[in-house]
């Protein structure tokens, strides 16, 4: 325990010493009081800050500003000073809020507990929605999760309580659904452990979705560091109607940009289409913005927000919004680095999938691209709900098709499933009677929880390994998410297509044009649903499930048993010993996608997202090996025996051999779960080298003191050998602008580059000696692809974020000296 004790010390002095004891963004508007939330209400929104900050950078850059811009930039730790260079530079910026889910939060607690701070710092919040499987309904299931996690929502309560964060219950519903109901509000700039944090740009907030240790960061009063975003347009022009939904802007944005096609940016929405948008529909869009890599995604301010507002008994924030409304909107002129223009007129009801979210197809179109493919055109479950698609208005679409089919005697021909956003969503559409029609249609109503949709299903009507298909209104589609059975062909569109399709029991039924048979044998066609997008009697806030922080928690006990196999305190990585990485074994070769649901599974193993070690043994087994086409099944390079994934890692760490992962493009995709950076860390990874990168998990393996890299030809990744040994070398002069060099050996001839994402600039490496016979090294014309930030440096120097960090993290709270130099000054 020394070391805690030592860094707690570190930090207290460092805080007490300093400029200030905590940052606390919202601060008092002179203009009026008004609360970031009924549960928070003495912490205010501070739009006149954000105002002064806007300011100084427009007057500095000398150019319009996207809204996106006047946020983040309104939120800069030092607006006067900041480089400011789109995709370029790294920004340090002071969130107003963070929140978290509870598979997550476990992870960022733990971690936020070895810092020795007493509370946190911004307004804070734990929502428990992950870890209630979905089995016979939700009474039931949540009687059953209550008691199965009995020990962590233990911990997560009491460790809220004791640090000042609020904490959600089980049942309360998902964490976005929550947010957007509570805490998101034109102009917050919000940081999540979840990747769909996005969600709450529905009401015109910067919320982003980040790792724990990012937000341990933010809680800490520490500035949080962000590439500065580039901003990417979509234009909408015309107006929704008939089949056509929110969800179909996404689904089409998906198809054009792809997984990847949004990394590094934020997707600013703007133009006269968006008032034809409800408020719930824009959270929507955003939410998945998720899927194409975004940074977030942002509507302007509007009067479906302001009428959402007034809905959720926020009006007073309403009324503030619309004195400060220039400043959450764009300015006129504003340059985006890239538009694209979507007529909603003209939009189509589109499906997405299956596996991946960005293979997009007019549903017109799904039933015959289907059997051409060779996918099962049988539905066998039609599934809606989840953070992004469980708003009143979606229940209510989905209530008016099931209303049609009833009414000529059709109940769903495919098993249905109902998931309500929130405690709130649940208790108004079963005052209002959309629950009882949905469950008329044959539908059985789930926990408010994520279920099913991070894979916390636990699915009977199919054997793993059996084709079928499944419609959903998630958001992702990946191999095996939903149920752990790689055969499951997911395909993801909106919450009334879903039912349409259920109703009908295959994909090539089209709402549109086609007819069903009435159990009076007459044919008829659904009429395109209709819906109220807010409920015409106030919202039913249902059971209280929301527990305050005490005003002291000092004295509350936090238990985390030693002999407990779901939670483990944390123990400082090891730091950098000061010498080059040679001859790594590359642990796996990756080929083809490789999300985070690949390198850190869901579903049951979300029970161990509090327990390091126990967690590791999932790390990458549904990866595919390109030596030999199989999941978790690796070459041992010390004994040259094919065992998992895990426990060939475990052996090298055991022996004292570092190891590197090879990966393709956008590796890391999805979640923002950082146990997929922490996993290779505790197991002795150090490096992992890939096409490309998603943007959280990048940050993610940088924030736990391991090296991201890049090839600088994507080509190269097929020059690397499972078998090669890879060194990277001139770590001591590791530092903004300089150079190091990665060599591999194998015994083939040929050469390779990769570059650092971490350097500024990169120069070609050392020539090929005859025992390195592969080389890789950087190229002169990478100098300005993408750089790290000199703290992400120091992350990797001292091991990771707040463990071991002690003198030089205390002086960058006090903010005496900045922390420059070379990684082995850094050392020193």
């Amino acid at each position: 325990m020394a070391p805690y004790c030592l860094l707690a010390a570190s930090l207290r002095h460092a805080l007490n010493g300093g400029i200030r004891r905590y940052h606390v963004a919202p601060v008092l508007s002179q203009r009026a009081k008004v609360a970031m939330s009924h549960f928070e209400p003495n912490e205010y929104i501070n739009y006149e800050k954000l105002e002064k900050n806007i300011n100084i950078v427009r007057k500095r850059l000398d150019r319009p500003l996207t809204l996106s811009e006047k946020i983040v930039y309104g939120h800069l730790d030092d607006p006067a000073k900041q480089e400011i260079e789109r995709g370029k530079t790294y920004l340090r910026l002071r969130p107003d809020r963070v929140a978290m889910q509870d598979a997550t939060a476990q992870m960022a607690m733990l971690q936020f507990i070895s810092s020795g701070l007493p509370k946190v710092a911004v307004p804070s919040t734990i929502h428990c929605d992950h870890l209630i499987e979905a089995q016979s309904g939700g009474e039931k299931d949540l009687r059953r999760a209550k008691d199965i996690n009995q020990e962590v929502y233990n911990f997560l309560a009491t460790a809220g309580a004791k640090y000042g964060v609020g904490f959600w219950k089980p049942g309360s519903g998902i964490i976005h659904q929550i947010i957007l109901e509570n805490y998101s509000y034109p102009g917050v700039m919000l940081i999540g452990t979840d990747s769909h944090t996005p969600n709450g740009g529905g009401l015109g907030g910067i919320c982003i979705g980040v790792g724990g240790a990012d937000a341990v960061d933010v809680m800490a009063g520490i500035p949080w560091e962000l590439k500065c975003p580039k901003v990417i347009g979509v234009k909408l022009t015309g107006k929704l109607s008939g089949w056509s939904s929110p969800k179909d802007v996404i689904l089409k944005v998906a198809g054009i940009l792809t997984v990847k096609g949004g990394t590094g940016a934020i997707i600013e929405y703007h133009g006269p289409g968006v008032d034809s948008i409800s408020c719930t529909g824009m959270a929507t869009i955003c939410n998945m913005g998720a899927e194409i890599g975004a940074t977030t995604s942002i509507f302007p301010y509007n009067e479906r927000m302001k009428k959402y507002l007034g809905k959720t008994g926020r009006a007073d924030i309403a009324a503030l919004a619309d004195e400060f409304k220039q400043h959450l909107v764009p300015d006129s002129g504003c340059q985006y680095d890239q538009v694209i223009e979507i007529n909603l007129s003209e939009l189509k009801p589109h499906i997405n999938g299956p596996f991946t979210p960005d293979l997009a197809h007019p549903v017109s179109d799904i039933g015959a691209v289907a059997e051409k493919e060779g996918w099962p055109v049988d539905i066998r479950v039609g599934l809606i709900g989840s953070c992004t698609n469980s708003s009143y208005e979606d229940m209510g679409r989905s209530a008016a098709v099931a209303k049609q089919a009833l009414a000529h005697g059709l109940k769903c021909k495919s098993k249905f499933t109902i998931t309500p956003g929130s405690e709130q969503i649940r208790a108004t559409i079963e005052r209002d009677g959309y629950a009882q029609i949905l469950r008329d249609v044959g539908g059985l109503v789930l926990a408010n929880a994520c279920g099913p949709c991070i894979g916390q299903w636990d699915r009977k009507d199919i054997k793993k390994g059996e084709k079928n298909t499944i419609v959903t209104s998630y958001n992702r589609n990946f191999t095996g998410r939903n149920d752990a059975n790689p055969e499951t062909h997911a395909f993801v569109t909106s919450p009334e297509i879903v039912t349409a399709l259920s109703i009908a029991g295959t994909l090539k039924f089209n709402p549109e044009t086609d007819y069903l048979t009435g159990t009076d044998g007459k044919k008829f066609k659904l009429e395109a649903p209709d819906a109220d997008e807010l409920p015409k009697l106030e919202f039913d806030p249902g059971q209280d499930t929301y527990q305050y922080p005490p005003k002291d928690g000092s004295g509350q006990h936090v238990d985390v048993s030693p002999t407990s196999q779901r939670l483990q305190l944390l123990e400082p990585f090891d730091k950098w010993d000061g010498k080059d990485l040679e001859d790594m074994l590359i642990l796996i070769k990756v080929k083809g996608k490789c999300t985070t649901d690949h390198i850190s599974a869901a579903g049951p193993w979300l029970k161990f997202r509090g327990h390091l070690d126990n967690i590791s043994n999932n790390l990458l087994i549904g990866a595919i090996n390109i030596e030999n086409g199989k999941a978790n099944s690796v070459r041992n390079a010390l004994t040259q025996e094919f065992g998992p994934v895990p426990d060939t890692a475990r052996y090298y760490k055991k022996m004292g051999v570092k190891w590197a992962v090879i990966g393709d493009e956008n590796y890391g995709e999805g979640s923002s779960r950082e146990h997929a950076a922490l996993e290779p860390r505790h197991l002795g990874g150090r490096v992992i080298i890939t096409k490309s990168f998603a943007r959280i998990h990048e940050t993610n393996l940088k924030k736990q003191g391991l090296l991201p890299l890049t090839f600088a030809d994507p080509a190269d990744y097929n020059k690397i050998h499972p078998v090669d040994k890879l060194s990277i070398v001139g770590l001591a002069d590791f530092a903004p602008g300089k150079v190091s060099a990665c060599t591999s050996r194998h015994g083939s001839q040929g050469q390779g580059c990769a570059h650092g994402r971490e350097h500024r600039g990169c120069v070609q490496g050392p020539g090929a000696a005859p025992a390195l016979m592969g080389h890789v090294a950087w190229k002169p014309e990478e100098m300005l692809h993408d750089a790290y930030g000199q703290n992400q440096i120091t992350l990797f120097c001292l091991g990771k974020s707040l463990y071991n960090i002690l003198n030089p993290w205390a002086c960058y709270l006090r903010q005496e000296r900045s922390l420059e130099g070379t990684a082995s000054t850094l050392l020193s």
